[in-house]
């Protein structure tokens, strides 16, 4: 759907030269939710402004449904970006239009008749949940209020993809919860492909289908959410999971087991019905190994169970290693922490 090719994009000032992406490829499938995600500074919002042009990219191709946007412009660019949709942080609502007529601008601009757009507008209201606010102004409505009606302006002209430039980020968190549930069933009513800008782990974890993550302007990390929630490559990407899935001991107790003869940490990770699994039990039973309880948690990513346990083993080499062939047969993702051995 989405093919991101070399993509890379260099600002120029007094001061000198400025990398803000340099040489990001990525493909985006039709119907995900796929989320980029990276600190302030990273890039991420320089990239998904490039994918409607609203940032013009120093070198590179960006690909929507086989058309090379980077090379469009005039009534072609234009009508390329009536394809793609973009919700901001802040709304960037008209405040001197109701509700109905901040849905109806974009057709207006692109030349819809009038009794097409009042139909179209009053097809959006209930599909975002403000049927009862075609008459309202921005200024009496809540920041969730607001971003529904962005949204729905969005879908106006029945975009092929949405853009979401930190598009929860000024909401509370029972609002965010909202405005990303009604994504995800707009992505499944329309089979819209939707980009999440964020640098909320939550968000992802929530949602998206897919991550990358995006750190000092390069792509660092890609793939489906469950293969990075579970076997993070990069630092950035840990350290971006650990902010919801804290895991780490504290470094006294790691010292204080470190002491503790034939023993080692380990940590696993669950997915699915794996985590109802009595993996410690069986462990004990069919390895011969003592096993502590160190941390564990049980979450979900979208709706798919997700956790993880640190454990201490305790037990001769064979039967540590025993352990780990039981885990491994088991389809686990096992790592270990400290080996006392």
């Amino acid at each position: 759907m989405i093919n991101i090719e070399h993509l890379s994009k260099t600002y120029t000032s007094h001061k000198g030269n400025v990398i803000a992406l340099e040489d990001i490829s990525l493909d985006i499938p039709r119907g995900a939710i796929y989320g980029i995600i990276g600190l302030s500074g990273a890039g991420k919002s320089t990239l998904v402004r490039c994918l409607n042009r609203l940032e013009e990219a120093t070198s590179g191709q960006i690909l929507i449904d086989g058309q090379d946007i980077t090379k469009l412009s005039g009534k072609g660019l234009r009508d390329a970006r009536q394809t793609i949709g973009m919700i901001f942080q802040h709304f960037h609502l008209l405040q001197s239009r109701t509700v109905a007529e901040n849905i109806a601008f974009p057709l207006e601009i692109a030349g819809y008749k009038k009794n097409d757009i009042e139909k179209r507008v009053k097809d959006l209201l209930p599909l975002v949940g403000l049927e009862d606010k075609a008459d309202v102004y921005p200024s009496q409505l809540s920041g969730g209020q607001k971003q529904r009606v962005g949204i729905a302006r969005a879908l106006a002209t029945r975009p092929k993809v949405l853009l979401c430039d930190e598009a929860t980020s000024a909401l509370d968190p029972q609002t965010t919860v909202s405005i990303l549930n009604l994504l995800r069933e707009i992505n499944q009513q329309l089979g819209l492909t939707i980009v999440m800008i964020t640098h909320e782990m939550k968000v992802i974890k929530e949602i998206c289908t897919d991550v990358a993550v995006i750190d000092a302007s390069k792509i660092v990390e890609y793939g489906p959410v469950e293969q990075v929630f579970i076997q993070p490559q990069s630092a950035i990407a840990k350290e971006f999971i650990s902010s919801i899935f804290p895991n780490e001991l504290p470094s006294d107790l790691l010292r204080e087991l470190a002491a503790h003869p034939d023993s080692e940490i380990v940590r696993i990770h669950f997915l699915g019905s794996r985590a109802s699994d009595p993996i410690i039990a069986d462990l004990m039973k069919g390895c011969d190994v003592r096993a502590n309880i160190l941390y564990g948690s049980i979450d979900h990513l979208r709706s798919t169970l997700f956790g993880t346990l640190t454990l201490e083993l305790q037990g001769s080499t064979e039967q540590l290693s025993k352990a780990h062939a039981y885990l491994s047969e088991r389809g686990l993702k096992m790592e270990v922490v400290q080996n006392g051995i």
